[in-house]
């Protein structure tokens, strides 16, 4: 989207166009305490109510209601409760924003008057407690916010804004499911696609980096079969607790020792699961594994020396089968530009005061926005 400006016929044309910029930018925000109170109750309500992964129907409905009040044309039900609307002001760029709605299986103990204490059907058919601890709420209300504002107030720029609500970040794979589901006939070619994230940084501040940014990052499910046994006779077993038991003290050595000092990596075990008695040695054990890396060399080293550790450990066990990936999905690493417009403006805007270069602390929080994305046909 481009400000409002006459054409500049003067050496002084930056400034011109910066204050135009600067005029324009304080058009759209005018609206801004018009609109808090109800943006408030928006977010404490998602806060509230979460939703997971590609269960996010509230929440689409609201953003679509939001929207199409708004004045924009809608599209819903895209990939699976993916949202987009499309607001034409005239000619000039056409910005995609997004923002990513889904909420994790975990409890939220945070003691908030608004605190969900809600619970949701996972995939595998468990109810669990769900939270948005990831700021997805943030996300929608800003988002939801920003489209409002942006409708209130045509005259301050021109162009297309295409606001964009996206389901299943946390898996993985909502961005390409709405690229799937025909996202690119639905809407105009985006010029830019900009998504958000709310980090550990100070309040009004913008940041960018050169470089990696958004870490990549693989989900993996590792089955380990074993024989089962009844725990007084634990010679007729192959233990697939002790098994998963040993492959996590390994997978430790893994950062530790083979990955380069100056690399970036993370290897977590957030998952174990085996067994329903305690005088039942189970049959199979279930690890859930998540890695993280700055480059895509990092991430396949990672992920080839889990399968020799599982591969070992479980030949050393003598298991009885040796399809032990179930799962394995993953992100790819985001990299800034060099120069970007968001920096250069910063830099002339902000100066030091509320603009931020995030140096060398990037950080491990992944996205699949960008990615699939980029990869949408002309």
């Amino acid at each position: 989207m481009m400000a409002r400006a006459e054409d500049p016929e003067s050496d002084s044309a930056s400034s011109k166009t910066e204050t135009a910029a600067d005029s324009s930018t304080a058009r759209v925000l005018a609206g801004q305490d018009g609109i808090k109170r109800w943006q408030e109750d928006v977010y404490r309500t998602l806060h509230q109510h979460p939703e997971l992964s590609n269960q996010e129907l509230n929440t689409a409905g609201t953003a679509a209601a939001a929207l199409r009040e708004a004045g924009y044309q809608v599209h819903d039900k895209i990939g699976t409760t993916g949202v987009v609307g499309i607001l034409r002001n005239g000619d000039g760029p056409t910005v995609l924003m997004r923002a990513d709605m889904d909420a994790l299986p975990m409890t939220e103990d945070t003691g908030l008057p608004y605190a969900s204490t809600d619970h949701q059907t996972d995939s595998s058919g468990r109810v669990v407690p769900v939270a948005r601890s990831c700021e997805h709420d943030v996300h929608v209300a800003s988002l939801m916010g920003a489209a409002r504002l942006l409708a209130a107030s045509r005259s301050g720029w021109h162009g297309t804004f295409i606001p964009l609500f996206q389901p299943s970040e946390e898996l993985g794979n909502g961005a390409d499911e709405m690229v799937k589901g025909g996202l690119a006939k639905l809407i105009p070619k985006p010029d830019v696609a900009l998504a958000q994230h709310v980090l550990a940084y100070p309040s009004g501040s913008v940041g960018t980096l050169a470089g990696p940014f958004l870490s990549t990052a693989a989900s993996m499910r590792v089955t380990v079969d074993g024989r089962g046994s009844h725990g007084s006779m634990p010679q007729l077993s192959i233990d697939p607790v002790v098994l998963a038991a040993m492959i996590v003290v390994r997978l430790q050595a893994i950062v530790a020792r083979e990955v380069a000092p100056g690399e970036f990596g993370v290897l977590t075990v957030g998952q174990l699961t085996a067994g329903t008695k305690s005088n039942i040695i189970p049959d199979h054990a279930i690890l859930e594994l998540n890695i993280r890396a700055y480059s895509d060399s990092t991430r396949t080293l990672l992920i080839n020396a889990i399968k020799r550790v599982v591969n070992g450990e479980c030949m050393a066990s003598g298991c009885p089968k040796n399809d032990w990936f179930r799962d394995v999905r993953g992100i790819p690493v985001y990299h800034g530009r060099k120069r970007t417009a968001i920096s250069e403006y910063g830099e002339r805007r902000f100066r030091t005061k509320s603009y931020t270069d995030f140096g060398r602390s990037r950080t491990v929080v992944s996205a699949d926005a960008e990615h699939p994305f980029r990869l949408m046909p002309n």
